[in-house]
């Protein structure tokens, strides 16, 4: 019995509790949808009706005028006044030929020159050698007597060839005295008396050689 009753008070507060959750529920909606009503009320209350008109797009600004330019003047050039020039002077210039530029060659180079001979030998005495004093030649004695009547003098150079052996091979006058009887006593006294100690070649041995001198012819006084 006691086990019914529980169960019944249960069930009737569980369909309490569910019928107060509705209520609820109910006053909570009705609350805001009414109180959403009278906000939209009052909105459209408030609203102006606004006519928005389209914006006309701006005008485009006619492009600006080109600037004018301004023309110079035209000015009229002065009249042409035609002066009769000489003719023009043509020069004729004979221009030379060209120069030929000779490039010389050098040459061959020369032949080596010969060599030179070998020195002749040279004599141990080259020239004779008088024997005792060569003025006893030719004395007074020996004067021409013509040249001595007509007191003539003078002085006569001779060149002598002396053979091998000392003795005059050959006379001539080298320098005359101006007579020739004084010239021809002088080879003539020389040639008989002179004697010499012949040349010497290079090995020693006696050879030709020549010998010079002077004689003066005086008259004795």
């Amino acid at each position: 019995m006691a086990y019914a009753d529980q169960q019944g008070m249960s069930s009737n507060r569980l369909i309490s509790i569910i019928i107060v959750v509705l209520l609820h529920a109910f006053l909570g909606y009705a609350l805001v949808t009414g109180l959403a009503y009278d906000a939209v009320k009052q909105i459209k209350a408030k609203m102006t009706v606004v006519d928005v008109e389209e914006e006309k797009p701006p005008e485009e600004e006619p492009p600006p005028e080109p600037e004018k330019q301004i023309e110079p003047p035209v000015v009229s050039p002065p009249p042409l006044v035609k002066t009769v020039s000489p003719p023009p002077t043509v020069r004729t210039v004979d221009t030379p030929p060209p120069a030929i530029t000779l490039v010389p060659t050098a040459a061959p180079p020369a032949p080596a020159a010969p060599p030179p001979p070998p020195p002749p030998p040279v004599a141990k005495r080259p020239n004779p050698i008088p024997k005792g004093n060569p003025g006893n030649w030719a004395n007074t004695n020996d004067y021409p007597s013509r040249a001595l009547q007509q007191e003539r003098e003078g002085t006569t150079g001779f060149r002598v060839t002396v053979g091998a052996n000392g003795r005059v091979t050959d006379c001539q006058i080298s320098s005359s005295s101006g007579h020739p009887d004084l010239d021809q006593a002088t080879c003539t006294n020389v040639t008989r008396r002179a004697r010499f100690d012949p040349a010497l070649d290079s090995s020693g041995n006696p050879t030709t050689g020549t010998y010079s001198n002077r004689v003066r012819w005086q008259i004795p006084r």
